[in-house]
């Protein structure tokens, strides 16, 4: 039965939660707190504090947490698979959605406006990145890197993740 518990307690705030992992966190304290009484209220807010320390999203990291402690491994799981259903559903009936309709003139033409707007935006996030190396690594850094992607992707036919990692271990080598 705590494992439907752990199920519950963290599916229903992700459903009904609109706006992510900080829009769920009074639900699920409303749940963990409240209604199952797994843990006190300073207990909870403890969680809270340790979720914000660690790099990711909070939600999936408190469930993890919460899931550990009251269903061991298997609740941890549960719960933090709970968390992510919703969107997980979500994104399988939109997909279902977008194939069925992937024909359709109004789908084509909303495509046709929004990859020139994504362009936009991911050239302007470059730039931005670009500017941000230039000001705290140099421009001999920022064209060393820039050139040595390009000859790993393009030339060597590198895949982009070990292109990543190697920049990223440079990063850490030479720019720290």
């Amino acid at each position: 039965m705590i494992y439907w518990e752990i199920f519950l307690a963290f599916f229903i705030p992700g459903i009904v939660g609109y706006g992510g992992g900080p829009a769920t966190i009074p639900l699920i304290e409303y749940e963990v707190v409240h209604r199952y009484e797994w843990m006190g209220v300073e207990e909870f807010g403890e969680v809270l504090a340790l979720g914000n320390a660690l790099p990711g999203p909070i939600a999936t990291k408190m469930a993890g947490y919460i899931g550990f402690v009251e269903g061991g491994i298997l609740g941890a799981f549960i719960a933090l698979f709970a968390t992510v259903a919703p969107s997980l559903i979500l994104m399988i009936i939109l997909l279902s959605i977008l194939l069925r309709f992937k024909d359709s003139p109004k789908v084509k033409k909303l495509s046709a406006i929004v990859r020139p707007t994504i362009a936009v935006l991911l050239g302007v996030m470059t730039f931005r990145f670009l500017e941000t190396t230039y000001t705290d690594s140099g421009w001999m850094q920022t064209l060393f890197l820039l050139g040595a992607s390009y000859y790993l992707l393009e030339i060597r036919k590198v895949h982009p993740a070990f292109v990543i990692a190697a920049a990223l271990i440079y990063g850490a080598v030479f720019l720290s």
